[in-house]
């Protein structure tokens, strides 16, 4: 006869489904936590660019006040001449040449403005007689005209002192205009302002 299974026996015969050793385990089970992902990860090694960033209060009074402290010191530079901090189209010795040339030398077109608004108020007062308003139109034409040959012919000669000076090759580019529109500026508004007196011309 064969004995009938007792209940103790299965008791003691192992559950293999439900088995939980260290071989069997997930790595989430072995950590306690999931695995993070790609971007998770990405994230956590992630670090602010500025020491404030967790207060963005406090990094944009940092921002507003390293602008401030940018602008105070290229107004400095426009004032004393100091390139260091000037705006890139102002740097250069090149660009120093042409400012100083042109701010040694007369130019109608630097007293184009008070002239023009001179032409505006007489054509106010006294632009119904047609004999005088033609003529002040045509004067100012003519103005204009000669201001602009000034200011181009200046430039071109600045230019032809720069490709002696530094080589043809080494000229930079925008050199006329550059003097040209800051030839048509007045005098005391001129940024940069001007380092040299009337007539001392670079050498």
């Amino acid at each position: 006869m064969v004995a009938p299974a007792t209940g103790t026996q299965d008791a003691k015969a192992p559950d293999r489904g439900t088995s939980t050793s260290g071989a069997d385990a997930s790595p989430a089970d072995r950590k306690g936590r999931p695995t993070p992902t790609r971007k998770e990860a990405e994230a956590k090694n992630r670090r602010p660019l500025v020491a404030s960033a967790g207060d963005p209060k406090a990094a944009r009074a940092e921002q507003r006040k390293a602008n401030a402290e940018a602008r105070a010191r290229m107004n400095e530079a426009m004032n004393t001449g100091d390139e260091r901090y000037m705006p890139v189209q102002h740097r250069g010795v090149q660009r120093r040449y042409i400012r100083d040339y042109v701010d040694a030398r007369w130019s109608l077109g630097e007293f184009f403005l008070p002239i023009a608004l001179v032409f505006v108020v007489l054509t106010f007062v006294v632009g119904q007689n047609p004999n005088v308003a033609l003529p002040l139109l045509l004067a100012m034409y003519l103005l204009v005209i000669i201001a602009v040959v000034d200011s181009v012919l200046a430039g071109l000669r600045i230019r032809k002192r720069l490709r002696t000076k530094f080589g043809e090759d080494k000229v930079q580019k925008g050199g006329v205009m550059y003097a040209v529109l800051r030839s048509f500026q007045m005098r005391p508004t001129r940024q940069p302002k001007p380092q040299v007196k009337r007539g001392e011309f670079p050498a």
